[in-house]
């Protein structure tokens, strides 16, 4: 766990570990009640503009930025039983990296454990949390719908986000080790997550 001002310091200098994950305070969490989702935008914008105030480390940056929950707003979509906890509602999810491919929504199914699953395959790490984690699933085949799988259960990867532009690199072997970098085509060195949390049953 770091300050929020190190993860600044950290992107204007170029020495972001490989992977990030980021929460900001409950001031600046966009949680109705005590914050404002204006809030939680305006952190957002802060950490990306920063991010690209440092070209050669954000030639090789990707970062997601999500919310926890639905805060229970209805979601006529459909909820996938990948176990007995099932998924939930919908959720945005949106990339932001010179490598995403832009302009688009993927219907791809994926969950928070997408995070993990992209984790582990962007850095051929070559394991996965447990023998029974939802890591360990699929990636979806298209069934009767772009979103429903047709191989359930299934969790996609978020690499569909990138297309070609992005391969795989060998594990890192340590924190905020230098990754392989080819062009287009080259590995996210950095990887950042945002999660807003936002409480279930409040809206």
């Amino acid at each position: 766990m770091r300050d929020v001002t190190e993860l600044l310091a950290d992107l204007r200098q170029g020495t972001l570990p490989a992977v990030s994950f980021v929460k900001p305070d409950g001031l600046l969490d966009g949680h109705p009640g005590y914050s404002k989702w204006s809030l939680y935008e305006a952190f957002v914008k802060n950490v990306v503009d920063t991010a690209q105030t440092n070209a050669a480390q954000w030639s090789s940056t990707a970062i997601f930025v999500t919310v926890d929950e639905s805060g229970s707003f209805y979601d006529s979509g459909f909820i996938q039983p990948v176990d007995v906890f099932g998924t939930g509602p919908r959720i945005p999810m949106i990339a932001v990296s010179p490598f995403s491919l832009g302009g688009r929504v993927s219907h791809v199914y994926a969950e928070h454990s997408s995070f993990v699953k992209f984790i582990e395959r962007n850095w051929s790490l070559g394991a996965t949390l447990s023998a029974r984690s939802r890591d360990n699933l699929p990636n979806p085949t298209k069934g009767v719908t772009d979103y429903v799988p047709g191989n359930m259960p299934a969790i996609g990867d978020l690499l569909d986000l990138f297309g070609s532009r992005v391969t795989r690199c060998p594990p890192t072997k340590g924190e905020g080790a230098d990754l392989p970098v080819r062009g287009m085509r080259g590995s996210s060195r950095s990887l950042m997550i945002f999660e807003q949390r936002r409480e279930k049953g409040q809206a």
